[in-house]
């Protein structure tokens, strides 16, 4: 562990430092959310340790804060986390061999370690790269939303502060240096189509799930290439 924090250069830790300062203030969105919404002190620290899914977390809450069936809000969840599944084949490699290397790797494989780990050329690098992001942001969202959760109706309206708007806005930070690339043009454009026009018609979280069709697209656009 001691070799990945090594590994790090300057401007890469402090990329993720601020990715985690971030995070911090949407979980500390989350836990007044979730106990000012009628849930137990302990509800968004149980979900946050075992789960720790940032938008399935939220979605559960919201789907039982409005009075939905806790059963039909884990599937609901499940569905949104299953962009996970493309996730681990593209960053499989950096969780390593042991059994409990690659559990513990999964359980921190968030939107934000792929997108690091992603965006690094050499092998050492993504694999440092995941691995401090991921635990960084383990560690600084479950103590956001242990803040947040004591905090409890402190912050009622969290659109006020501008908290809501954290989370999407280091997502689109991390994807524009990418844009340079023509390759990957075509399937952000894509997704990005088919997110807006699914926004107003389904839950929160499924739309960015629909807009993984731009990753296939982006694939059959490079076959016929590859054929030749």
């Amino acid at each position: 562990m001691r070799s990945i924090w090594r590994t790090l250069d300057r401007g890469l830790a402090r990329d993720i430092g601020l990715v985690c300062l971030a995070d911090t203030l949407v979980g500390v969105s989350y836990g007044a959310i979730t106990v000012s919404s009628g849930f137990p002190l302990w509800a968004p620290m149980v979900l946050s340790l075992l789960v720790f899914a940032g938008a399935s977390q939220f979605m559960f809450v919201g789907i039982v804060a409005s009075g939905g069936n806790p059963l039909a809000a884990v599937a609901a969840g499940l569905l949104v986390n299953a962009r996970h599944v493309p996730f681990g084949f593209a960053v499989g490699d950096v969780f390593g061999r042991g059994r409990l290397a690659r559990a513990l790797g999964s359980h921190l494989m968030i939107d934000e370690s792929v997108a690091f780990a992603l965006a690094q050329r050499d092998a050492d690098r993504r694999r440092a790269a995941y691995w401090a992001c991921g635990i960084g942001l383990f560690v600084c969202w479950n103590v956001g939303v242990l803040v947040g959760a004591f905090a409890g109706t402190a912050i009622h309206d969290t659109d006020a502060f501008g908290l809501d708007a954290a989370f999407p806005a280091v997502l689109l930070a991390l994807v524009l240096p990418s844009l340079r690339e023509r390759a990957f043009r075509l399937p952000t454009l894509i997704g990005v189509v088919v997110a807006l026009a699914a926004a107003p018609l389904l839950p929160a979280g499924l739309p960015v799930l629909l807009a993984l069709v731009g990753v296939v697209a982006g694939v059959a656009a490079k076959e016929p290439k590859a054929a030749r």
